[in-house]
């Protein structure tokens, strides 16, 4: 292979060289000399110069110290600081994994700490946060691919072997099409198909919880092929566009899927809860807890601005889309140049208490796929000053007439939202001092926020990591999951409750707004995107006369509390800062294409930028198929 020899003639000694692997698109050369591993690093710079790829040299598995002794030795060496909680060693990668409630201090003397990991043991380090709230998941989601490690290196081998073995010409016969399987005209089951004469990718692949009809993307699409699918790229973790994710793998899926670190784990949890909550209400979940670990065998996840080559001819960069922690802009460089797509998945043009704004600078965007969600011409939501001070004034009100302030949400995004604002002001006395219940799966979700303070904002990060403040783990917060605990919260006095799902369509949520709805003193908070069919939607809408499923029966209530809508909190960009990224995005794409919203809004989105920016403007239904270039 050419890129093989090359390596081989830059460092111009074949007998220093064990082995070269691939993991994707990085090269990882083996040495089995122990003085080259140590001091070859001017020689990388040189070839990640001239090859433009990103290139490591490990030590050869055999010469590695025993992993016992290297613990006792890395443990050592390791500032008692950085808290060293775990270490996962992937010996067949020459990898260990050091997990540290504060890792920052490992590399805080310029590395000194790693190098002389390296020189000691022999093992190459990577680094991760130990989350300060305990996650089963996240530890599950660790011990699984550390013991798929010869797997998972074959595997990586394999996607670099294709990506570096296949040429591509880009003549007058390479084209690039778009289909759409979901998601177009529509919230829900996102999805759709980038292809090319070379490859097909696939973008998201969400499930519709809301609508028994159409839940899923429409792979019976006659372009639609499993076994000629190469790549999955997640942009977040929300169901609707990774619910349908493990049925792929379920269905003969054998590729990759990327996405960032924190959509890799919250998704996981998602779907294992999706499975749970099928469990509960007897509705076969449509893949099981197998399809999930063969998932996570084939995920790979990429930091933003990391670009990848994921095909042989399709080149891909994540950005931030200030949507939710991990939450991805996807960029796609196609044909080495030939064109170039963004695709905002949900995103968000304004900063946040958890995320910096989304990313609006690239080199290059021809076509630009963007979301809808709050396109209608009357989508213009408040100023987050008023959102806010409106939700505090809700929260007075109620307390004073002795209530509850129950505030039901999304398992991610919003919630840990509403908890850095909450805790904010209970830090500086700014609300009553009642307790906050975060109920169920929230609490689960925020332990894996506590992993990733880097994907977070500047101001966020910069307390968690240089000040060791981390505000969700704030006393105020109480985590309740038993029925008998919630039963103690209804029979208590004001408490806010936090608690799924954001639409009362199911989950805790549900059964505390049955409980407290008929009770005037009480006060429903809805922050969260309503869908059509919804009880939520049918109380936005001034319904309050509702029939509500719980333990199997049918009830009738007449809610009493007071019901409010703040819009100010949504991680989705409304018209007005959907029309501003257009016009600050650059370069200026060609083409906007418009997905993720109701059809009378994507409608009135699309003559609204078709005139006001004078660029050609397309609003697909699902099914439509279209050539890009």
């Amino acid at each position: 292979m050419e890129i093989k020899k090359d390596i081989i003639e830059l460092i111009g000694d074949a007998s220093l060289v064990e082995d070269i692997n691939f993991e994707v698109s990085n090269i990882i050369v083996y040495t089995k000399n122990r003085k080259f591993f140590l001091g070859c690093s001017d020689l990388i710079k040189t070839m990640v110069s001239k090859e433009k790829k990103r290139i490591e040299v490990r030590l050869d598995p055999s010469l590695l110290m025993d992993e016992k002794e290297a613990e006792s030795a890395i443990t050592k060496i390791v500032p008692k600081e950085a808290d060293l909680k775990e270490m996962w060693f992937d010996r067949d990668r020459s990898v260990v994994s050091l997990e540290a409630v504060r890792p920052e201090m490992i590399t805080s003397n310029n590395k000194k700490t790693i190098n002389e990991i390296r020189e000691e043991t022999g093992w190459s380090v990577f680094l991760s946060r130990y989350p300060l709230i305990k996650s089963d998941v996240l530890r599950a989601i660790r011990e699984m691919l550390y013991s798929s490690s010869k797997f998972r290196r074959k595997l990586l081998n394999s996607i670099g072997e294709k990506i570096y073995n296949s040429k591509f010409d880009v003549n007058d016969r390479y084209w690039v099409r778009l289909s759409a399987l979901g998601g177009f005209r529509h919230v829900g089951r996102s999805c759709m198909l980038v292809q090319t004469p070379i490859s097909t990718i696939m973008l998201d692949c969400g499930i519709d919880v809301s609508n028994s009809r159409e839940s899923v993307p429409r792979i019976d699409a006659p372009e639609f092929d499993i076994s000629k699918l190469d790549a999955v790229v997640i942009t977040h973790s929300h169901l609707d566009h990774c619910g349908f994710l493990p049925a792929l793998y379920k269905y003969g899926y054998k590729g990759p899927v990327y996405s960032t670190l924190p959509t890799r784990d919250v998704m996981t949890l998602l779907h294992l809860d999706y499975i749970a909550l099928g469990n509960k209400t007897n509705t076969k979940a449509m893949f099981d807890v197998a399809d999930i670990k063969e998932m996570l065998k084939y995920s790979i996840p990429l930091s933003y601005r990391e670009v990848t080559d994921i095909t042989p001819d399709i080149r891909v960069t994540l950005h931030n889309a200030g949507h939710i922690l991990g939450s991805a802009m996807v960029h796609l460089n196609v044909g080495s140049g030939f064109y170039n797509i963004l695709y905002t998945g949900d995103f968000k043009y304004a900063n946040s208490k958890t995320l910096n704004k989304a990313d609006n600078i690239f080199d290059r965007v021809e076509a630009l796929i963007m979301e809808s969600t709050y396109g209608g011409d009357q989508d213009q939501q408040p100023s987050r000053e008023d959102a806010e001070q409106f939700f505090l004034d809700i929260i007075t009100k109620t307390v004073e007439k002795k209530g509850k302030v129950l505030v039901p949400v999304l398992g991610v995004g919003r919630a840990q939202e509403l908890m850095l604002l909450i805790e904010e002001w209970e830090r500086f006395g700014l609300m009553p001092d009642i307790p906050v219940v975060v109920d169920g799966m929230l609490w689960d979700v925020t332990a894996i926020y506590t992993a990733y303070p880097e994907f977070m904002n500047t101001e966020t990060k910069k307390r968690i990591i240089e000040h060791n403040s981390n505000p969700f783990i704030s006393p105020n917060f109480k985590h309740t999951v038993s029925e008998e605990e919630r039963q103690q919260i209804l029979a208590g006095g004001p408490a806010i409750i936090i608690a799924t799902s954001g639409m009362l369509n199911g989950g805790p949520s549900l059964s505390y707004f049955a409980n407290l709805c008929e009770d005037e003193r009480n006060s429903v908070v809805l922050v969260s995107y309503q869908g059509a069919g919804t009880l939520g939607r049918t109380l936005q809408n001034g319904g309050r006369d509702v029939d509500i499923e719980l333990n199997g029966k049918i009830r009738h209530f007449t809610v009493n509390s007071l019901i409010y809508s703040i819009e100010g909190f949504s991680g989705h960009s409304d018209r007005n800062q959907l029309e501003r990224y257009i016009n600050d995005i650059k370069p200026k794409p060609r083409k906007l294409i418009l997905d993720h919203g109701e059809e009378s809004k994507i409608i009135s989105l699309s003559h609204f930028m078709r005139k006001r920016f004078k660029i050609e403007t397309l609003a697909p239904h699902v099914l439509d198929a279209l050539r890009l270039k």
